[in-house]
């Protein structure tokens, strides 16, 4: 019994039975010119599962013959058939954009290219909670979606050193910057950190998420996260 996983890539729709033919036809040549399997039996198993995959795209996800879809599943070869592993099966699809809608996408984000790429990026600060050190965890957020983290250490009254980084719209990261504070520093770091994620520099999504992880680790190893969403 073998083993093997049929992969089709990212395809249109419309090609996605096409695919499905071609990589099997092509995964098991060598099998059909050994005689272990037939080239009826490969025709026979990519119809089945095309069958199959119309009722779930066509009927069920009303995907378009322009979408992009991508399938993987796996499947066995015994005694001259093949049997489809349908547990494996993965199914994930894109729906196209019209192009209209795209072209006035571009049109409208064109006429505010200026203030949206030279801009001041709009953040918010929600306090995760503070480290067994004293360094105090916030997350940052960007159209209500969290995109990064930050991490506070009080140095004296009214004075503090920031690092933090955040991935989206665009990959930033913060290594250090001093700053001073009056009254609450929570309520401080919510008023201010988009000018404080100013003076970030861009980097790599990478880099960026490792300085998050690093960032959010502390807050988890302390518990503080936990109690943050228990209040939430």
């Amino acid at each position: 019994m073998d083993m093997a996983t049929l992969r089709t890539g990212l395809v249109i729709a419309g090609a996605y039975a096409d695919k499905v033919r071609r990589v099997l036809f092509a995964q098991l040549r060598d099998k059909v010119k050994s005689g272990e399997i037939t080239n009826t039996e490969v025709a026979r198993a990519a119809g089945e599962l095309n069958r199959l995959l119309f009722d779930i795209l066509v009927n069920r996800l009303s995907i378009e013959k322009g979408d992009v879809v991508r399938i993987t599943v796996d499947y066995e070869v015994s005694d001259g058939r093949i049997e489809w592993r349908l547990d494996t099966l993965q199914v994930q699809a894109w729906r196209m954009i019209p192009e209209e809608e795209v072209s006035e996408a571009v049109r409208s984000a064109i006429s505010m290219a200026e203030e949206i790429m030279t801009g001041a990026i709009d953040f918010e600060a929600r306090r995760l909670g503070e480290t067994d050190t004293g360094d105090v965890v916030y997350e940052v957020l960007h159209q209500g979606r969290v995109v990064g983290a930050v991490l506070v250490t009080p140095i004296d009254e009214g004075e503090a050193l920031v690092r933090g980084a955040v991935t989206e719209p665009t990959p930033l990261v913060l290594k250090r910057a001093r700053i001073r504070y009056t009254g609450s520093l929570d309520e401080f770091i919510a008023s201010r950190i988009t000018s404080i994620m100013e003076n970030a520099s861009n980097t790599e999504r990478r880099e960026a998420e490792k300085v998050v992880r690093e960032i959010r680790a502390l807050i988890e190893a302390a518990g503080g996260e936990e109690e943050v969403e228990e209040e939430l």
